[in-house]
């Protein structure tokens, strides 16, 4: 068997240009299959451990979908706003154990900025109930304080202490709408969760409402550089309207029930979600698309298969007089049987091979830029089951597919190879 083996692979280093032709078209098939099925599973698995230990997520009616998508991922905007006195109603109910709200809608240098207060810090949780570190510094305390996550921090070489100014709006383009009289400083600087928390800045909701003094028409006054900074710590601050609450209960078994009554809510329209479930309704949008990507890859694999028993099948009537060869020096129609269905899943393997460590590598340089760009962390991409199941599964599909030129060669008198045809 080794000497086949053997013989083999001599045979395709013979052929290089076709057979590395014959490994690229295989590599990139396998490439494309195992990176639409990493990119399915990583980015799941990743949004699915953005949040965790919250029961209820509250805001304006809308989409359950997109009420996720702004309030977690921060992606979005909201539509409607909730009101102050609404919040502490829902966070005094009897069943609530704690109630977190948060403020969306500026930003810093493209990061968003999320307004919150400091029972953020002890009851968000993320991945399998970890809890926010403060790698660095403290939480805010001081009307103008700042906690930055670690992408934010790394990206913008933000320490203690660095001041930093907010601006009015989403994204980069908002720069010239700065609120330059206002200036933050960092003073506490989160350990990296993978999540949308590294790409924030974190103030409290307090300051949310000084920044937009004389911001109240959507525009900023002219007078508002007038007002002092000593003026604005004397104003009521307390927020006038929240963008979002998340929630944790007493007792998960009354989350249905606490659900429908702030859905029902007889004043202001309020929807509340539970995050798992809004997740699963993301993900049975997105089925459809991913099981359509899954399939055109497998296909692109079966086209892969193809190439190497046309690869074969092309160069077979001009081996014929090295396959006569063979037989002539004593090796049996069972041993060039072998000898081609080997060929071939050598290719198949090879290609399989390649495939595996080309996506790895991609996955490997793109992860880090989706991590920075979406906040989000692609988990369970490295070498795993799926990488295993794929190699074995081409490796034999390109042995069952050499076994059709192989059999054919089978069949060829020795004759038929050592005679000359003009």
């Amino acid at each position: 068997m080794n000497s086949i083996l053997s013989l083999a692979w001599k045979s395709l280093m013979n052929r290089k240009g076709s057979v590395i032709l014959t490994l690229l078209a295989v590599a990139l098939s396998v490439a494309l299959f195992l990176g639409v099925d990493k990119a399915r599973t990583g980015a799941r698995e990743g949004f699915d451990n953005t949040i965790s230990g919250t029961e209820l997520i509250v805001g304006a009616p809308t989409g359950s979908v997109n009420l996720l998508l702004y309030s977690v991922f921060r992606m979005g905007n909201a539509t409607a706003e909730i009101s102050w006195p609404t919040y502490q109603k829902i966070a005094h109910r009897d069943d609530v154990a704690w109630a977190v709200p948060i403020s969306l809608g500026d930003s810093h240098r493209g990061f968003r900025v999320m307004g919150t207060t400091t029972d953020y810090f002890d009851h968000y949780k993320y991945g399998r109930s970890k809890d926010l570190v403060i790698a660095k510094g403290k939480r805010f305390d001081d009307l103008f304080d700042a906690v930055i996550g670690a992408d934010v921090a790394k990206e913008l070489g933000y320490d203690i202490g660095t001041p930093l100014i907010l601006s009015h709006g989403l994204g980069k383009a908002s720069l010239g709408s700065g609120h330059d009289n206002r200036p933050f400083r960092v003073v506490g600087i989160l350990a990296p969760t993978g999540t949308p928390v590294d790409r924030t800045v974190h103030v409290s909701l307090e300051a949310i409402t000084a920044i937009h003094v004389g911001w109240e028409t959507g525009a900023k006054n002219p007078l508002a550089d007038t007002i002092s900074e000593e003026m604005i710590r004397s104003f009521d601050l307390t927020p006038k309207t929240v963008t979002a609450i998340f929630l944790g209960l007493k007792r998960k078994g009354t989350i249905l029930t606490t659900r429908r009554e702030i859905n029902t809510n007889p004043g202001e329209p309020l929807m509340a979600i539970m995050p798992s479930q809004a997740l699963a309704e993301l993900w049975s949008v997105t089925d459809v698309a991913e099981r359509a990507l899954l399939a055109v890859s497998i296909f692109v694999i079966a086209v892969g298969i193809v190439s190497i028993l046309t690869s074969i099948l092309s160069s077979l009537n001009e081996r014929r007089r090295e396959m006569s060869i063979l037989r002539a020096v004593g090796a049996r129609p069972g041993h060039i049987f072998a000898l081609l269905v080997l060929e071939a899943g050598l290719v198949g393997f090879l290609g399989a091979l390649i495939g595996i460590a080309l996506i790895h590598l991609i996955l490997l340089i793109a992860g880090p830029i989706i991590t920075a760009k979406y906040g989000i962390s692609l988990i369970g991409t490295g070498l795993g089951a799926t990488d295993i199941y794929t190699l074995l599964a081409v490796t034999l599909a390109a042995l069952l597919a050499g076994a059709i030129p192989a059999w054919m060669a089978f069949q060829r008198s020795l004759a038929d190879g050592l005679s000359v045809r003009l």
